[in-house]
């Protein structure tokens, strides 16, 4: 059971319909006295799978419990005439404390008390919220309709003259309600159109060394002397909110901007750097214009004070400063692609320079971002030349002050090779060769040679680009904010054993993998302490294909031997060992041929179970149909496997005593000593879902 899909995955729905079935038996055994709504759970794992920007099934805020209540359930959850609402509460709450029992909740997430708090707080409002038609979906709302009309809903014959009649102007309803519902269906897209892309787990300093780096910025002594400048009682400024001339010359020298000497300044546009301080500045609230005066705001006094937090003020700045930075300056200066679609390229450039293990060359960050406006303009390479110049030089402006402020930061060197073999997406690379050359500063601030900006990165050297830890940190702060996955290594040392290795397995790569269970282990006493629990955390973890991950990742993330080891002596574990032997046969340790008989048997069930954890019961039914004889033998055999898990064996007799007995006999796949993920044949329905 893995706890996050990608959108398109069909493996979801049968993973999520045995998660049901297991939180309902898990229910029925003494966790609740009401009946268990599981087309309501199903609804939740629907929601965060199809409408969250990371799809993280174990983790929830009380966001998550709001938007699901308030929001999801009204839009998704169908209730006729006559009908009780389901009992999408009490379902979450199930779900909310199933996840925390079996060791599925991500460790990331908010505490299951709170949760629950949350729920309890929102439950009041969820009945006016499924009553309040504008919440709907259209798939609701249409069937709703016709249902309070008499149509019959399960004939198609009526549906379809319902339908026409609805075509013709002929059905009554409510069309603001109607306009509501669509403008926000078309704002949302269809589910899974919110889903960011994954982000790899990155390291930090700590806060003090982040200070002290952010104490080095020179900018943020300009802005405090700009804020100190201006005082509560203000500074007069022009009637269009912009610097006196006198008053730009001596605070210039003051703050040291580097602009035209004051002799020779006619006017405040011959300050340029000082003016992109002022409307920093501005951007980051320090200091406001009111009534023809700049004022320091008082409630950025703290943060004047605190160089991290005055930092973070100024880089989230910089997200609204499109005007002051791309808007035009002279008659000559065009606007560029990038000023239309600022708020939306720049965080895509930063996302996609976050956690690169290698910083990334210019012609490659240029490109994906080129392909960003084909997508969004539907423009040619060819036919608007000018236009991806202009947008590569605002590109390059913006950059330039990121680079200043020290959240990226500009070398020239070798690309590494990966940037030559991964593939740019179809149509981002630009046919018009010839762009201008690159500008780029050597790591001790000397002005470097003209790179070549050529449209591939090449065997020479080419401006690299890379975030530093300054900007790392602030654009991971910024992806939580967003509700995006953003994993840090160090944020899991004390973390629930099971939920360490979920997220292990499921979202770090192996080097990254090893820092954090690394980290686990010195803040758990070492490995004579930390052991014993993440082996009973495997031990514990009801799900057969989590446990093997969870497994797999532990003898992986171990030191060069040592998880190897720690493998084959789990090898005589009673109940670790179908696991262990599966790592140690996917990883070419232990040969088919080396298992004993009993393990062989042993190694069959395993692999039925764990392919019946995957497809679900449909899906296994499915198989048997497609598979036939041999693998009802292999059935048979697993049966009467003598395999440790017997919760899982009795669900596989359970699905084998519906199976047909005697299904025709065709080719294909039997279930291995471990599950592959087999593509199922068909999709379990549910009656209510839109």
């Amino acid at each position: 059971m893995r706890m996050h899909y990608e959108p398109d995955d069909d493996d979801f729905e049968a993973a999520r319909d045995v998660f049901v079935g297991r939180l309902e038996r898990w229910a029925v055994q003494g966790q609740s006295s009401d009946a268990v709504d599981t087309f309501a759970v199903a609804a939740a794992l629907d929601y965060r799978h199809g409408a969250t920007v990371d799809g993280r099934l174990g983790l929830w805020e009380p966001r998550h419990v709001a938007a699901f209540l308030l929001d999801w359930a009204p839009r998704t959850l169908t209730v006729l005439p006559g009908e009780e609402l389901p009992e999408a509460p009490e379902a979450l709450r199930l779900l909310l404390r199933y996840l925390d029992a079996t060791g599925l909740a991500d460790p990331r997430g908010t505490a299951l008390d709170t949760l629950l708090g949350a729920v309890d707080d929102t439950a009041a409002g969820y009945p006016q919220a499924m009553a309040d038609r504008s919440r709907w979906g259209l798939a609701r709302f249409w069937t709703t309709l016709a249902a309070e009309q008499g149509v019959d809903l399960g004939s198609p014959a009526a549906l379809a003259r319902f339908s026409e009649r609805a075509r013709r102007g002929e059905v009554p309803y409510d069309e603001d309600v109607l306009q509501a519902i669509a403008a926000r269906h078309m704002a949302e897209g269809p589910p899974g159109a919110l889903r960011a892309e994954r982000q790899l787990p990155v390291v930090l300093p700590s806060p003090e060394t982040l200070t002290a780096e952010a104490r080095q910025v020179p900018l943020l002594g300009m802005l405090q002397g700009l804020a100190a400048w201006a005082g509560r009682e203000g500074r007069p400024v022009t009637a269009t909110g912009r610097l006196k001339t006198a008053d730009a010359r001596e605070l210039a020298e003051r703050l040291g901007t580097g602009d035209t000497p004051p002799a020779a300044v006619r006017s405040v546009d011959d300050l340029p750097r000082l003016s992109l301080v002022f409307e920093l500045a501005r951007a980051a609230r320090l200091v406001r214009v009111v009534k023809g005066r700049a004022h320091a705001v008082g409630k950025a006094a703290g943060d004047l004070k605190d160089p991290l937090a005055l930092w973070r003020r100024a880089f989230d700045a910089v997200f609204g400063m499109r005007q002051p930075l791309l808007g035009a300056k002279s008659g000559w200066h065009t606007e560029s692609m990038l000023f239309d679609a600022y708020e939306d390229i720049l965080p895509d450039v930063l996302n996609t320079l976050y956690s690169l293990p290698h910083p990334m060359p210019w012609p490659r960050l240029r490109d994906s971002v080129d392909h960003a406006y084909r997508v969004r303009f539907q423009l040619d390479g060819a036919a608007h030349r000018m236009w991806f110049d202009d947008a590569h030089r605002d590109l390059r402006v913006v950059l330039d002050l990121l680079e200043e402020l020290g959240a990226v930061e500009r070398t020239v060197g070798l690309a590494d090779p990966v940037y030559r073999s991964l593939p740019l997406p179809a149509g981002a690379a630009d046919p018009a060769p010839g762009r201008p050359a690159g500008s780029a500063v050597l790591p001790d601030g000397r002005p470097a040679d003209p790179v070549p900006d050529t449209g591939e990165p090449s065997d020479g050297p080419v401006e690299l680009i890379r975030l530093t830890a300054l900007g790392t940190w602030a654009v991971r702060a910024r992806l939580l904010d967003a509700g995006r996955d953003a994993p840090l290594v160090g944020e899991l040392a004390h973390a629930p054993a099971a939920g360490l290795l979920g997220i292990l397995a499921e979202h770090y790569d192996t080097d990254s993998a090893r820092l954090e269970l690394d980290r686990w282990i010195q803040s758990h006493d070492g490995p004579e302490h930390a052991f014993p629990l993440l082996l009973d955390a495997i031990r514990t973890m009801p799900y057969r294909t989590r446990g093997q991950a969870m497994l797999e990742t532990l003898s992986a993330a171990l030191p060069e031997g040592e998880g190897d080891r720690l493998t084959l002596a789990l090898r005589r574990d009673p109940q670790l060992a179908p696991l262990a032997i599966g790592v140690l046969v996917n990883r070419g340790l232990l040969a088919p041929e080396d298992l004993t008989e009993a393990e062989s048997l042993v190694m069959v069930a395993e692999g039925m179970l764990q392919f019946l954890e995957v497809t679900g019961p449909e899906g296994f039914g499915d198989a048997i149909r497609a598979q036939g004889a041999d693998f009802r033998e292999a059935l048979d055999v697993a049966l009467t496997a003598p395999h440790p898990d017997h919760d899982a064996l009795r669900d596989l007799r359970d699905v084998a005593a519906r199976l047909p007995r005697a299904p025709a006999a065709r080719a294909g796949r039997r279930p291995g000593t471990t599950a592959r993920r087999p593509t199922r044949g068909g999709k379990p329905g549910r009656g209510r879902r839109r």
